[in-house]
């Protein structure tokens, strides 16, 4: 039996808000079967815990954000992408400020905590949303679609017509059948450009942004003094976006998304036009691991390598 799985121990760190500027301090801690991906806020007087769901996604500007009751927790898409990646169905997310800390700009930081806390598995079966037929959304010339497939694979196409980016790879296709999350998407840095800044600012965002925690462009170039990690990380981090937002579910998904400039918003519409109509999915366990697909019985033993 494929089986859900959390970490072994606590672990903290503390990093920058990419939006909010503000230092945060971020503790990942076991949480029972079936608790799911709990996201706390601890700095308000009273806590408030906030499960990762479609429904409870009401801010997708520049990042995906959760909210209930007026509290809210926000880029929380990178940290959610190395939880699926990871294969951990449960886990509480304690966090002292409004959003998740941006560390390198990529999931690999969170994929060393989650590594660093141990990963265990949990007396209870693993749940899986198995798409049966095909869901798209398309927004101008924006689309998502998630399809039918037997195992887990993400095709995401971009398209920003920046010399820089024209320059890279413009498609990028994982399979975790046949790849892993931690050598073939964790890496990829999320990006920007200066002339956007200021009106990022004026919006409130982008206050923590720097060279460390992002890739950044002028007009031409990438200005990172160390240049890019492949020649496909800006496509990729689009896909490891893709993979934090699919993941706000909950369970993982047995499907294939694929997308041409997709976003956050558009994503989540993609979720809730699948769980909108029963008929599209159907939820399984595989009771038999040798009958399940190389996607998630390879996805266990990878996050612990």
């Amino acid at each position: 039996m494929i089986k859900q799985r959390t970490i072994k121990e606590e672990i903290s760190t503390v990093g920058i808000g990419l939006h909010s500027g503000r230092k945060v301090r971020l503790t990942l801690k076991p949480a029972p079967a079936d608790a799911g991906l709990v996201f706390v806020r601890t700095d308000l007087k009273t806590p408030v815990a906030i499960k990762a769901e479609p429904s409870r996604v009401n801010d997708t500007r520049m990042a995906t954000t959760l909210d209930r009751d007026g509290a809210r927790i926000s880029t929380i898409e990178h940290l959610m992408s190395a939880l699926s990646g990871l294969a951990i169905d449960n886990c509480y997310i304690e966090v002292d400020a409004p959003e998740i800390p941006i560390m390198d700009g990529s999931g690999s930081t969170f994929v060393f905590l989650l590594r660093s806390a141990g990963i265990q598995e949990q007396d209870a079966p693993r749940h899986f949303y198995k798409v049966k037929k095909r869901v798209e959304i398309h927004v101008n010339n924006k689309w998502a679609v998630l399809e039918p497939y037997d195992g887990y694979k993400l095709s995401f196409a971009i398209d920003f017509g920046h010399p820089a980016i024209d320059e890279t790879a413009q498609f990028v296709e994982v399979d975790f059948g046949k790849q892993t999350y931690v050598n073939d998407v964790s890496r990829a840095r999320t990006f920007g450009f200066v002339n956007d800044l200021e009106t990022l600012w004026s919006m409130g965002l982008a206050q923590g942004g720097t060279m460390d925690n992002a890739i950044v462009l002028d007009d031409y170039h990438v200005l990172n003094a160390g240049g890019l990690r492949s020649d496909d990380e800006f496509a990729k981090h689009k896909l490891l976006d893709a993979m934090g937002d699919l993941y706000v579910l909950g369970h993982p998904l047995v499907a294939h998304y694929e997308a041409f400039k997709s976003g956050h918003d558009l994503n989540n519409k993609l979720l809730r036009e699948l769980i909108k109509d029963p008929s599209n999915y159907e939820i399984i366990e595989y009771q038999d691991e040798k009958l399940a697909p190389k996607a998630f019985t390879d996805a266990v033993s990878a996050s612990v390598a």
